[in-house]
């Protein structure tokens, strides 16, 4: 075969375009690709590239990459471990494991229908489960990192299957020990949470709170939060299958209550939100919008923002990664001489060969 290895029972495909694995819709070429479905079938590929001496990455659905035009001159795995089973309850709590392969939202879909509460707000948020632990993904008052209680992954140190507690997962807002002093580390297989048979209650994070001040909704259980949120997150947010983007693509700053007090002087209806530190939190959309780029779409680069979400990056007519970046330093740039406010980025750019 000329471009398809085969592995242990596994197609590993040689030149694979990246494009189609990351919903922005950019990139070049991956050197080898392959689908891993079974947990046991990782250390077998990880020995199969480290013969032959190739970085790894193990991706979900794509929608928080973003691929060099270089393509990745390693090995892909697309995770598609699948698994949804409920280990034990108690009289408050259900403990759920999903496998990491596993669609978010249809995830949080059964535990709605189960009437599970604690991750229903995070409803909608593209992706599969395995990547939500290492942004600490979280939304409309909820995170990861409420319910988690504990990763299941495969230790390339140690060459094990191991079980991490959440509380050695070293979440913090947007970020984990999977993404900064353990990233490429570990290969997520499963996640386990604690979820409550208690009914949401308010007070509801704003945005939602005004939906159902609106709507005059009275009566809260996961079900109606989840179709609150879906309802809210719509009516802002394009669906990735349909529009090319990679959801929010700048993280909300953070900065000292020193710097706030000066920048609230000059722009005193600023939003902003005081963390339990003493730092300060600003709304990225505001910063965007108020620099400009609210509906903003970029001849040259074939790049825009969202008309309803100017947080979220929308490739119109794209041709490489190369416009995207130039877009995005653009809109970094002119809100750091406005506001003096450094913007990161949320999505991952995963160069030909870092890992």
């Amino acid at each position: 075969m000329t471009n398809l290895e085969y592995y242990k029972l596994m197609y590993i495909r040689k030149n694979v375009s990246l494009a189609r694995y990351s919903t922005m819709r950019l990139g070049g070429e991956a050197k080898y690709l392959t689908n891993i479905k079974d947990k046991s079938d990782i250390p077998h590929v990880l020995d199969w590239a480290n013969e032959r001496k190739l970085p790894v990455i193990m991706i979900g659905g794509g929608s928080n990459l973003i691929w060099s035009d270089k393509g990745f001159d390693g090995l892909v795995i697309v995770n598609k471990i699948i698994g949804y089973k409920v280990e034990k309850e108690d009289h408050e709590h259900s403990y759920v494991t999903i496998g990491s392969g596993e669609d978010w939202d249809k995830a949080v879909a059964k535990t709605v229908a189960n009437k599970l509460h604690g991750i229903e707000a995070l409803s909608l948020i593209p992706g599969t489960t395995g990547a939500t632990p290492v942004q600490n993904v979280g939304a409309y008052g909820q995170e990861i990192a409420d319910t988690l209680i504990s990763v299941e992954a495969y230790d390339s140190h140690s060459k094990k299957f191991v079980v991490i507690p959440a509380d050695q997962c070293g979440f913090g807002y947007r970020t984990s020990r999977f993404k900064t002093t353990d990233k490429g580390r570990f290969y997520i297989t499963a996640l386990c949470f604690r979820l409550y048979h208690k009914n949401p209650e308010p007070p509801f994070y704003p945005s939602l709170q005004t939906y159902i001040d609106t709507m005059n909704i009275k009566k809260f259980t996961p079900r109606i939060i989840r179709e609150i949120v879906i309802a809210v997150r719509s009516s802002k947010l394009p669906d990735p299958k349909t529009v090319a983007n990679n959801g929010s693509f700048f993280a909300n700053p953070i900065i000292s209550n020193t710097k706030f007090n000066a920048l609230h002087k000059k722009y005193p209806h600023i939003p902003h939100w005081k963390l339990k530190d003493g730092k300060i939190k600003l709304s990225a959309a505001w910063l965007l919008e108020h620099a400009g780029f609210k509906n903003f779409h970029d001849v040259k680069t074939g790049m825009a923002t969202w008309h309803k979400q100017p947080l979220v990056l929308v490739n119109e007519k794209a041709e490489s990664t190369s416009d995207l970046l130039h877009f995005r330093n653009r809109i970094i740039k002119e809100v750091h001489t406005k506001f003096g406010v450094e913007l990161e980025q949320e999505p991952e750019l995963v160069e030909a060969s870092q890992y």
